[in-house]
């Protein structure tokens, strides 16, 4: 018998191990030369068309007249910013739908985004912040959103139903709190928070760019080295446990991390719709279900956040936000997974 067994995963497991491991590196290079593409025409691209050894000369430090300021100012620090956010809303939401076993466990569904959201607006309107001050009041709530959510759901433990359902009926009532700090705004500030609350690139600089990729550098670390306990979480708790997995540590972990990444994003660009939803579920169309998504989530993420904000700016007669063209892309597949998952008889 063990021979047999011996003989079978020869002949049988190998294989499909190897192909599963060609696929994922095939993937992984294809989305990084793809993002490599869109960030090269991001920089190329605009009312001034500048060609690629202008924009080289200009990300060596090289004085190129018009394109140092216009690609190193303006479009570079947008273009890193999209890059850098895409990947934390990538990273992010994928560790949620991972480690809760549900799909629709992303930032955007369970208060996450709405907390930020509340505060920046509240920040905006009634304190008469800017900048920084804004960025701050949106990280703390992200994070106190998430302690609030994680706390009400656990008993026991936390299952990914139960903490979706809290999340949303969170982020229902603060959906209400900006509304009503909306409502009594100065045109001014109403168009302030509004352009914050779509999720746009528009006047993205360096001060915006960096935190979010100094956030990246410190905690995507963390996250990729969790990422065979992360896998493992898909087969339950106690499977998990069994295989030597620290469950309640893990979770507690992952969700730290994957808050502070969405809450620095936020904070830089504001709730960019559906990135960190849509990020997992196509990765896992490209690569199948084997193995960790945290890395293809993450290139996805940044993928459609590039695209999306470079289809804004030149795909239309007029130019849209980021969140406009990702929240377009992204509502139709809620339908979708909710539907779906309606008729296969499954709980949300």
């Amino acid at each position: 018998m063990s021979a047999l067994t011996a003989e079978t995963g020869r002949t049988g497991v190998g294989p499909v191990r190897r192909r599963s491991l060609r696929r994922r590196r095939t993937v992984i290079a294809v989305l990084s030369a793809l993002i490599v593409l869109v960030f090269a025409a991001t920089l190329m691209i605009g009312r001034t068309f500048y060609p690629p050894g202008d924009v080289l000369g200009v990300i060596l430090g090289q004085d190129v007249p018009g394109a140092s300021f216009t690609v190193g100012r303006l479009r570079l620090p947008r273009a890193v910013l999209a890059v850098a956010a895409g990947v934390c809303f990538g990273l992010a939401g994928v560790t949620f739908q991972t480690m809760l076993r549900n799909p629709l466990a992303s930032p955007d569904i369970i208060g996450i985004s709405s907390g930020a959201s509340a505060a920046a607006t509240f920040a905006i309107v009634v304190l008469s912040l800017d900048g920084t001050g804004v960025s701050v009041f949106a990280i703390a709530a992200g994070l106190a959103v998430s302690l609030i959510v994680y706390v009400l759901s656990f008993k026991r433990g936390v299952t990914g139903t139960r903490l979706i359902l809290i999340g949303i009926g969170i982020a229902a009532m603060l959906d209400s709190v900006t509304a009503y700090v909306l409502d009594r705004a100065a045109q001014w500030d109403l168009q302030e928070a509004l352009r914050w609350l779509t999720g746009s690139l528009n006047g993205a600089g360096w001060e915006e760019a960096l935190p979010v990729v100094a956030a990246l550098v410190v905690i995507g670390p963390v996250l990729l080295s969790m990422s065979r306990d992360l896998t493992v979480l898909r087969l339950g708790d106690e499977t998990a446990s069994a295989l030597g997995v620290r469950v309640d540590r893990t979770r507690l972990v992952a969700t730290t991390g994957a808050v502070g990444l969405i809450a620095f994003a936020i904070a830089a660009t504001g709730p960019i719709a559906f990135a960190a939803f849509l990020s997992g579920p196509i990765a896992a169309r490209i690569l199948g279900p084997n193995g960790s998504l945290l890395v293809p989530s993450a290139l996805v993420g940044a993928l459609l956040v590039l695209v999306a904000d470079l289809c804004g700016q030149f795909a239309f007669g007029t130019r849209y936000p980021v969140g406009v063209i990702t929240g377009v892309l992204g509502a139709p597949y809620l339908v979708y997974l909710i539907v779906r998952t309606n008729r296969a008889g499954g709980a949300l």
